[in-house]
C-alpha cells in the first residue's frame, strides 16, 4: 500500500473529527421554562417565563455557554398541578433538557419533585415556600419562612404593635404549612390562642365578603390586629377590593402579604391598599446601581417601560447566573457535577449585596418590608442589616428542629437527624 492513500484516509478522518466536534459544539444547551402561562397562576407565572427568556438571550449574546448557544423550551402547564409533572416529563426525556426553571405554587413543585429525582432533572425554583424540604435537585432561591414569615412577624409585633393575628391563605400546602409554623411561632411567643385566626379559601376565590366582614369583627375587641396573608394568585384582586369596599384601611387592619409584589398591584386600583404591606427579598424600589442596570435590561428586553420588576425575577436571576457559573466551573451541564459546582456560588444581588448558594440548596438573602404606595411600588419601611441564610427546615415545628440539610460532601443529605445521626433521604 502507497503512502498516498494512507495520508489521504488520514486527512479524512482528521477533517471528519474537526467536523463532528464542531457540529457537537453547535449542539444547543437547553433550558426548560415551566411556568403557567394561563389559569389563576399566570398573572405570576407569565413574568418569570419572560425572565428566563431575556437571561438566555444575554447568556447567547455572551457568547453562550462552553461554546454552545442556550436554547429555551417553553411549556405551559397551565395552574394544572399535575400537569406540572407531566410537562418536567415532557422536558427531560422528550426535549432532553439540561435544567429547568419552574414553578410557583408548592403544590406545583411537590407535584414536580418525584419526577425530578427519578430522572435526575435539575430544577431552580424561584419563589418563597414553606420550607420543610431539600432535594439533591432543586436549588429554592426563594425565600424560606425565616427570610419572610417569620420577620414579617416581627415587624408586626415590634413596630406596630400588633397583638391578634388573622393568618389568611389559599388552600394548598405552602400557606398551610407556613401558617402551621406561625402558629406555633406565635404560641410561643406567649399569644393566645383566641387571639390567632386562621382561614383558608380556594384558588381564584372571588367571594370575599362574609371573610372580610369577620376579620373586621376579629379585629374589633381592643388589641391591634393584622392580616399574615398567604393568598396566592388572582384571588388577591377581589381580596383587596373587598377590604377597600368595607373600609378596611392599613391603620386600622394593616396586611402583610407574602404573594403581593408589584406584578400583582399592576393588575388593579392601588388606592385602597395604600399602607398596607408585603415581605420579600427584594422591591423594585431598592436604590441601588446594580438595581438600575436591570431594571433597564428589563424594560429594554420587554420592550415597554411600565412593566415592572419583582422578587421572584429577581430569585430566577439569581439561579440563573449561578448556574451558569457552575456549568462553567463544572465544565459540563452534567446534573451532578453542576449540582456540586452550585454550592458556594455567590452573586451579586439586586439589592446592592452579595447572595450565596448555601449546602442546604437555600440562598442567604436580605428581608425587606415594604409599603404599597398609591402608584403600585413599595416604600421600604424595614430591611436586615444583611443577608439571611436560608433555613431548609424550621426550628419551630417538634418533627423539624433536629433536622438539617447538607448536600456537600460526605453528608450528602436532605434531612439529616441531628439527634439520631441518621439521614432519611428526601422528604416530599
Amino acid at each position: 500500500m502507497t503512502l498516498k492513500p494512507i495520508l489521504q484516509g488520514l486527512t479524512f478522518a482528521v477533517a471528519s473529527t474537526v467536523l463532528s466536534t464542531a457540529a457537537i459544539a453547535e449542539d444547543p444547551i437547553k433550558v426548560g421554562v415551566l411556568h403557567s402561562l394561563s389559569g389563576t397562576m399566570a398573572i405570576s407565572e407569565t413574568t418569570l417565563k419572560d425572565t428566563v427568556l431575556m437571561m438566555v438571550e444575554q447568556q447567547n449574546e455572551a457568547g453562550g455557554l462552553l461554546g454552545r448557544p442556550l436554547e429555551a423550551v417553553v411549556v405551559d402547564p397551565a395552574s394544572n398541578w399535575p400537569l406540572f409533572a407531566e410537562k418536567a416529563r415532557e422536558l427531560l426525556t422528550q426535549e432532553e433538557v439540561d435544567v429547568i426553571f419552574g414553578s410557583w405554587t408548592s403544590v406545583s413543585r411537590k407535584s414536580v419533585l418525584p419526577v425530578l429525582e427519578e430522572l435526575n432533572g435539575l430544577m431552580f425554583y424561584p419563589v418563597q415556600y414553606e420550607g420543610e424540604e431539600s432535594s439533591k435537585n432543586v436549588f429554592y432561591t426563594g425565600a424560606a419562612p425565616n427570610q419572610q414569615a417569620i420577620p414579617a412577624v416581627d415587624y408586626l409585633r415590634n413596630e406596630l404593635g400588633v397583638e391578634r393575628w388573622v393568618l389568611a391563605g389559599t388552600d394548598y400546602v405552602y400557606p398551610r404549612t407556613t401558617n402551621k409554623i406561625l402558629e406555633a411561632y406565635l404560641l410561643d411567643l406567649g399569644v393566645a390562642e383566641e387571639d390567632i385566626m386562621i382561614n383558608y379559601t380556594p384558588f381564584s376565590h372571588s367571594d370575599w365578603q362574609s371573610i372580610v366582614s369577620d376579620i373586621k369583627t376579629f379585629g374589633s375587641a381592643g388589641k391591634k390586629t393584622a392580616v399574615v396573608s398567604t393568598i396566592n394568585g388572582d384571588a388577591n384582586v377581589p381580596f383587596y377590593k373587598e377590604l377597600g369596599n368595607q373600609g378596611v384601611s392599613s391603620a386600622d387592619i394593616p396586611v402583610i402579604a407574602f404573594s403581593v409584589g408589584e406584578e400583582e398591584l399592576s393588575g388593579f386600583d392601588t388606592t385602597p391598599l395604600v399602607g398596607h404591606l408585603a415581605a420579600w427579598n427584594y422591591f423594585q424600589s431598592v436604590d441601588a446601581d446594580v438595581n438600575y442596570d436591570f431594571i433597564d435590561m428589563w424594560h429594554a428586553y420587554i420592550g415597554d417601560e411600565d412593566r415592572v420588576t419583582n422578587d421572584p425575577m429577581e430569585a430566577t436571576y439569581i439561579g440563573f447566573k449561578m448556574w451558569v457559573q457552575a456549568v462553567e466551573q463544572a465544565g459540563t451541564t452534567d446534573v451532578d457535577a453542576v449540582e456540586q459546582a452550585m454550592i458556594g456560588q455567590t452573586v451579586a444581588n439586586l439589592s446592592g449585596g452579595t447572595a450565596v448558594m448555601n449546602k442546604n440548596h437555600h440562598l442567604s438573602k436580605p428581608v425587606l418590608i415594604g409599603e404599597i404606595q398609591d402608584d403600585g411600588q413599595f416604600e421600604i419601611v424595614w430591611q436586615t442589616a444583611g443577608v439571611v441564610p436560608g433555613d431548609a427546615w424550621s426550628d419551630y415545628l417538634p418533627g423539624s428542629k433536629m433536622l438539617l440539610a447538607d448536600w456537600s460532601a460526605p453528608l450528602k443529605c436532605g434531612n439529616y437527624n441531628t439527634e439520631t445521626g441518621t439521614c432519611s433521604g428526601t422528604v416530599y
